[in-house]
């Protein structure tokens, strides 16, 4: 019999409404798993007495025939999401032990929907990085291991804590932020789904900000389906959130399995990067054929303007960053490092809390917003980005219903084996991604292949603004050509 934790959501939902187990039960397999898997470090702060309390109160409106959508269901939250009266801290030391007195509209949903919380989960500081080596409560190791190779892997980033989390068993399903790739980019490497949602789906209210206009929130799942519930609970407008859009939120899980005959699907030729890996390219042609035989039309576009995302990207998120992270002076809550008067504690508090990463991105963001600078740097950049949405714009006018690409240039890398003198090489781990967050748009990886070293491949669909549906009937299609990827080899529980 498959352990109770290993089920996907959508069949611990169904055990749970045929009453084969309790919720209580249920939770408990996962607070289990997560006691052995603790060498991965997915979890930051882990709430087993909340989650158990939970759960026996999902178990009575089970029982009255009161169950919500989500009722029963373990679910994990990235520390970047407020969760009243649990430690946040955004994976940096300047939030120090931070407990906020209120609830993030996202997480308070899945929890208005019967969803249980087991705790929260590592990320990159800031949600900033690529790896997850950059949090200051340590690195995420990945549970996939390269084949004959036991050298610890990321799980991506920044929302590595979550995709390792689902990966591994340790809860039914996670919440993710998505700024540059930090959902899609994660799932590819752990062989999970996750998608990114159209700017403005999910409520950012109680989440931490790092770019604000670019965050957006979104869940990991195990399957497809799995993602389409979480989101219809996520998703939905909010009067707190100015950039929340006011629109009915459809019950995504109606499109997976739908028909894809008809649709035209798009092959960017500037992903066609000189030296993409030839496993990468490989996937991404079988890919485009799993789509052709399942009906759909594959034409080839051009999106002129792709060279330019990743340096615009690397110049309006840290400037927005530069400005919201202002905030953390000491002054108010978290960290204070005393000094001989108020400017020496700021620079004092700012210097100790704020990792390498995070200074070093809040000084380009300064650097770009100067006077001498701004319209050199910041104002060109945000032209650039027009100039990307008008190329998606352009295309959608032209019938493409959705558009296909990798997800990450290579599979998933050693700890340690990126150079963190030169940044540049972990920010072209985001080259597939950043336009989306650039253009408002939802994309979604899902598991399509192996690389030689038996490591989990994704493929990104992107679509059209709020038409996350046929994103999940295009990602359905490829979960069933490729079949669901799941870690056979639980080795951190030796």
């Amino acid at each position: 019999m498959t352990a109770l934790n290993q089920l996907t959501l959508t069949e611990a939902r169904e055990g749970l409404a045929k009453r084969e187990f309790t919720a209580v039960e249920l939770t408990e397999s996962y607070v289990s798993a997560m006691g052995e898997a603790r060498t991965l470090n997915a979890y930051v702060v882990e709430t087993a007495e909340k989650a158990l309390a939970m759960a026996a109160k999902s178990d009575e409106r089970i029982q009255s025939g009161e169950a919500g959508k989500l009722e029963g269901l373990p679910i994990g939250v990235k520390d970047m999401f407020c969760t009243e009266g649990v430690r946040t801290t955004a994976g940096s030391n300047i939030l120090g032990e931070f407990v906020p007195p209120y609830e993030s509209t996202v997480t308070s949903q899945l929890w208005r929907d019967g969803a249980v919380m087991l705790g929260k989960l590592n990320n990159d500081e800031f949600a900033m990085g690529s790896s997850n080596e950059t949090s200051a409560l340590g690195p995420v190791v990945s549970p996939w291991r390269r084949e004959g190779d036991s050298a610890p892997l990321v799980p991506g980033g920044s929302s590595g804590g979550s995709a390792a989390a689902v990966a591994a068993y340790l809860c039914a399903g996670a919440t993710g932020t998505d700024t540059g790739g930090s959902i899609r980019q994660p799932a590819a490497f752990t062989g999970t789904v996750g998608i990114k949602p159209t700017y403005g789906r999910c409520s950012r209210f109680g989440i931490i900000a790092y770019a604000s206009s670019l965050d957006q929130a979104g869940p990991f799942a195990r399957t497809v389906n799995d993602a389409a519930v979480l989101l219809r609970s996520m998703a939905g407008y909010d009067v707190k959130d100015s950039t929340s859009v006011n629109r009915a939120v459809p019950d995504y899980e109606d499109a997976v399995g739908a028909s894809v005959k008809g649709k035209k699907i798009g092959i960017p030729r500037e992903y066609r990067l000189e030296g993409l890996d030839p496993e990468i390219a490989g996937m991404w042609e079988e890919g485009a054929q799993w789509l052709r035989d399942a009906g759909a039309e594959v034409v080839d576009i051009s999106l002129p303007h792709t060279k330019y995302a990743l340096p615009a990207y690397y110049i309006v998120a840290p400037a927005e960053a530069s400005s919201n992270l202002a905030r953390y002076d000491g002054v108010r809550y978290g960290v204070r490092v005393p000094g001989r008067d108020v400017v020496e504690m700021y620079e004092n508090t700012r210097a100790a809390g704020f990792g390498p990463e995070v200074r070093r991105r809040i000084m380009i963001g300064t650097y770009v917003l100067s006077a001498g600078y701004y319209d050199a740097y910041y104002v060109k950049a945000q032209k650039v980005r027009t100039l990307i949405k008008r190329d998606f714009d352009d295309v959608f006018a032209l019938g493409v219903d959705a558009v296909l690409a990798p997800a990450t240039p290579s599979p998933a890398f050693g700890i340690g084996e990126k150079s963190h003198a030169d940044p540049v090489e972990m920010y072209l781990q985001d080259i597939f991604t950043v336009t989306v967050n650039l253009a408002g748009l939802p994309g979604i990886s899902v598991p399509a292949g192996f690389s030689g070293k038996n490591l989990p491949l994704g493929l990104q669909l992107i679509g059209r603004p709020f038409e996350e549906e046929t994103l999940f009937s295009l990602a359905q299609v490829i979960e069933d050509a490729a079949g669901r990827f799941p870690v056979e080899d639980l080795w951190w529980k030796a």
